[in-house]
Formats: structure tokens, sequence, C-alpha cells
């Protein structure tokens, strides 16, 4: 039985790394091998990405604890008073086994299972579901971490990048591929940046959770994958411009998302519409146009396709259809901007519910209240 496993993990580790998979051909991993002058990226290197991500998790946590809270206290955010739903077995039971939405079908059958009014149950749903809903302050904390992070990262992406010549001329990238040597710089921007996707893996379930979660999820998976397979395929030269790109406009979002929870929101319109354009440009136009054209015409002017360039283009593919999605969404928030005249927070964000009467509503029943106190009155009572 060991001897089979044995057999079994061997072959499959021969297919995984065999050398028409991620390299040209007549290139082979022996062509690879470290020397006095040169220094390659070897797949060992990605054991140090676990390592990474458990740090910024930390760094993280430290973040929100000793500056992020604090600003909050200072520039007074604080949490929206909630209505807590008031305790109810059948509810409860419903709203963790089957769903936190039920259809009025649901509700006028649950209003008979209670003797709660329908418009009681309704209530209740939307109170238990505000309760699981992160504060302004979380939301706050986790805009500003992210915030920082980018602007670090891309900081460090332009030192690491702005005396190299494939950053003016693309085609640079591909020269001597793939028997480029790594440079320290790129080693620890790769691993700051996969160690900071994995971080976003191993905390989504804590994190504020976004109607667009799927797609974060499809999002971070495809960057993972992306970065590890461009790092042992030497595709590091592009991987480096790749996340600068998407750097450079992550940093106004999540800023513009700070000033907004802190009502700060001249600055935060400001930077939402800095971060509108050039989210256009830098997604839409120089990802498509200059990445993607440069991984997918000028690789041929040097060797014959192999799996390795189809499968990268394919995963930078999977990133530009989401590029486009959010693109929408950020349609969304230009038009709701313009008609409101400042941002009201991210369309991606699960946003609170009315947990009790309407304001119609109200009115409704205040409008009742006074004219049966005037009628009242009048019959002298």
């Amino acid at each position: 039985m060991l001897s089979c496993l044995s057999v079994m993990f061997q072959v499959i580790s021969e297919w995984l790394w065999w050398e028409r998979l991620w390299l040209p051909e007549n290139v082979s991993w022996s062509d690879l091998e470290n020397s006095e002058d040169r220094v390659y990226a070897k797949a060992s290197h990605l054991y140090a990405t676990l390592p990474c991500a458990l740090c910024l998790l930390l760094v993280r946590y430290t973040f929100e604890r000793y500056f992020a809270t604090p600003l909050a206290n200072a520039w007074e955010i604080k949490d929206k008073v909630r209505l807590t739903a008031e305790q109810n077995s059948i509810l409860e039971k419903y709203f963790c086994s089957q769903a936190r939405n039920p259809s009025q079908f649901d509700v006028t059958s649950l209003s008979k299972k209670t003797g709660w009014s329908e418009r009681k149950v309704e209530i209740w749903f939307r109170r238990r579901r505000n309760q699981d809903r992160p504060g302004l302050r979380k939301r706050f904390c986790e805009a500003s971490w992210r915030c920082g992070f980018y602007l670090f990262a891309f900081c460090g992406g332009i030192v690491a990048l702005y005396d190299k010549p494939w950053l003016y001329n693309l085609k640079e990238v591909w020269a001597e591929f793939p028997k480029q040597s790594m440079l320290p710089s790129q080693y620890w921007y790769y691993h700051l940046e996969m160690g900071f996707y994995l971080s976003l893996l191993l905390s989504l379930t804590f994190d504020v959770k976004r109607k667009d979660f799927k797609e974060q999820v499809i999002h971070h998976i495809a960057t993972m994958t992306l970065l590890s397979f461009s790092w042992v395929s030497n595709y590091i030269r592009i991987g480096t411009l790749v996340m600068v790109v998407h750097d450079s406009s992550d940093i106004l979002l999540e800023g513009a998302k700070v000033f907004n929870y802190a009502k700060r929101y001249q600055i935060s319109n400001a930077m939402f519409v800095a971060f509108t354009a050039l989210f256009m440009v830098t997604r839409l136009v120089i990802f498509p146009f200059w990445l993607i054209h440069c991984t997918w015409v000028y690789p041929l002017e040097r060797f014959k396709p192999f799996f390795g360039y189809y499968f990268f283009n394919f995963m930078l593919m999977v990133l530009q259809i989401l590029h486009i999605y959010w693109a929408f969404l950020i349609s969304r928030m230009v038009y709701k901007f313009i008609f409101s005249e400042h941002l009201e927070g991210d369309v991606r964000s699960d946003e609170e519910e009315e947990d009790s009467d309407s304001p119609k509503e109200r009115n409704h029943k205040l409008s009742h209240m006074n004219g049966s106190g005037a009628r009242g009155r009048a019959n002298g009572h």
C-alpha cells in the first residue's frame, strides 16, 4: 500500500514539474540552477508566504488596535445604536438553519407559528441581520489598514522598479527570458504581496462581508495563483508591474472610505473622483492594452507558446473580467455620488437596514394617534 502511494506521488510530482508545463522549449530546470552571478526564483521560496501572512495578520492587529482605533476615537467615529432582536427560538432556528431573509410565504408561516404579526416578524429579521453586520468603527479600522498597506506596498514597488528598463520599455520584460536573475527587491516585494493576499483569504470570515464576497474570493485565489505561477516560471518582471498597477488605485479607494466613515466628505469626494479616474485608466486601459498585450504578443517573438504561456494569460483575463465587473459597481457609485453630492459608503458593502417602522409608517401612526386624541378631546375625554 505504501509503495503504491509512493509511486502515485512520484508520478504526480513528475507530471506537476514537467518542464513543458512551466518553461519554453529547449529550456530545462537545470538551466535555472543558481550560479555565482545569477540567483533564480525557486518553488521552495513560496513556503515563506505563510509565515509572512501570519506576520501581516499580527501587524494588522497591532495597527488597528494602537493606531486605527485611537484615530477613530479622535475623529469621534461611533457605531450606530442597534435595537436587539428579542429572544425567539423559532425565528432563531429558522435564521441560523434556513435563511437570513425569509420569503413572504415563510414570513406568513412564521407569523402563525410564533403568534406574532407579520410586521413584527419582518422587523425581528431586520434586527437580527443587523446584529451580525460589522459596525462603523470596524469598517473604519479595516479600511485604514488596507489603505496603509497599499500605500506601503506601492511605494515599495516604485522603489523596486523605478530604475529598471522594463518599466519604460515592456519588451525588456522578456529579455533573456527565462534566464533572468532574481533581485532582492523582487523577492521581498513578491512575498509582501503574496503574504498580504493570503492574509486576506485567512481573514475573510472576520472581515467586513461585502456583496461581492464571491468575487473577492475568486480575486484573491486568482491573484495568489498568478503570483505563485509567475514566481516559479520566472515571470517576475511582469508580475511586479501587475502588482504596482493594482496597488495604485486601491490606495485611493480605501482612503476615500476612511475619510467617508470619518465624515470628512470633501476629502473623501476628492479621493473618490481621483480613484475613479485612476481605476478606469489602470484597470481598463493600462492593464489590458499594455500589460496583457505584453504577455500575449511579445513572448511569441522569442519562443513558441507553451502551457505556462496560455495559463498565465488566462489568469490575467480572469482578473480583467473582475475589473470590468468592479468598473460597473464603481459606475453605480459615481451615479449615486453625482446625485447625493457625497459618497454614501461602499456599494459592495452589506448595509444596515431600518430595524423599526419606516418614516412613512411612523408618520401614519402619529397622525392616527393625533387624530384620535383630537376626537377624544372633542368628545370631552
